[in-house]
């Protein structure tokens, strides 16, 4: 019978092909991941590594290594299922969702949720996009939160609310390339957001692998434009406060204005001071869906079920 601790070892090590970097990762010394792996061969009568400098897997560890995935994941479905059948009192559910967005809308959420749910373990797993679809296809997180479509195969969604990015453009920066035509350019953007009107001005734009920086390149290559990009963060609050202080423009959410009315009130306020102003987009993706997906592949545990009931009961989606 196939020992699962091993198992869980081996794969590791066969992902990380440095024992030192497994061992650490794990937080067991090298000498006992050695000893799982030794009892893992033992077990199949095989060797798994090459075990010489660079590490390599054999053929037999690279047979073993394309099935152990398979195999934990298989474990943990079972368990789930088992677990959903004897008793939905406990439990885990883990949900990946970018940092800015969880302060939005997990608040929405979460407490009716725990109120409703208090023995599940919450687990928030936070990233961009592409690292977020990462951990949703490998089946380390239950569900993920994030603009509609997901860039991964084999996912389940459901639509959640609408979301708009927008452009955000400061006065000091339209006035530095349009000297004495700020209001006819502001006039201009606020009819038609042309982004070839903006090709001499600077960006700050988030990097790429975040939905927003996604969308934003998809614009500047439909109006054939190579922007100026003068910084790069992965942190969307950043791109703003450095477009107030007039370092270049940007793209954000309109979900992030107006959260609540306080927020909203204070974030107007910020903008109306920093003489930030937000221009809607003439193009499609940049009005999408916020959405909450999971692995169609996996088992569907009830707490991951009850996330979407909840959701869609506390923020009711409108397609209109």
């Amino acid at each position: 019978m196939i020992n699962f601790l091993n198992l869980e070892y081996f794969l590791v090590a066969a992902e990380e092909l440095n024992f030192t970097r497994a061992a650490r990762k794990l937080y067991i010394s090298q000498q006992s991941l050695s000893n799982h792996i030794s009892n893992l061969e033992k077990e199949f009568d095989v060797i798994l590594f090459n075990r010489t400098l660079p590490l390599t897997l054999t053929y037999a560890g690279q047979a073993l290594k394309a099935r152990a995935r398979e195999l934990l994941d298989l474990r943990d479905e079972t368990y789930r299922e088992i677990a959903d059948i004897k008793d939905f009192s406990t439990g885990q559910l883990s949900i990946g969702v970018s940092h800015t967005r969880g302060r939005v809308i997990l608040p929405e959420i979460l407490p009716s949720y725990q109120t409703q749910f208090p023995g599940i373990e919450l687990k928030l797993i936070e990233g961009n996009s592409s690292t977020l679809a990462s951990e949703l296809l490998h089946g380390n997180i239950d569900l993920m939160i994030d603009l509609l479509p997901f860039a991964v195969e084999n996912v389940e969604t459901v639509p959640v609310c609408a979301e708009e990015i927008l452009l955000i453009a400061p006065d000091i920066v339209l006035e530095k390339a349009y000297p004495g035509r700020l209001e006819e350019i502001k006039a201009q953007l606020s009819q038609s957001t042309d982004l070839r009107l903006l090709e001499s001005c600077p960006f700050i734009l988030l990097k790429k692998g975040n939905r927003v920086r996604t969308i934003a390149d998809e614009m500047f290559e439909e109006a054939q434009i190579t922007p100026r990009i003068v910084l790069e963060t992965e942190n969307i609050e950043t791109v703003l406060a450095l477009s107030a202080k007039g370092m270049g423009i940007t793209f954000f959410p309109r979900m992030f204005m107006s959260n609540d009315q306080s927020t909203q009130d204070h974030r107007t306020k910020f903008m109306e001071r920093a003489r930030l102003n937000p221009y809607p987009l003439n193009f499609r993706r940049a009005h999408g869906v916020l959405g909450i997906g999971y692995h169609k592949g996996h088992y569907m545990s009830r707490a991951t079920k009850e996330f979407i009931r909840i959701a869609k009961e506390r923020i009711p989606y409108n397609p209109d």
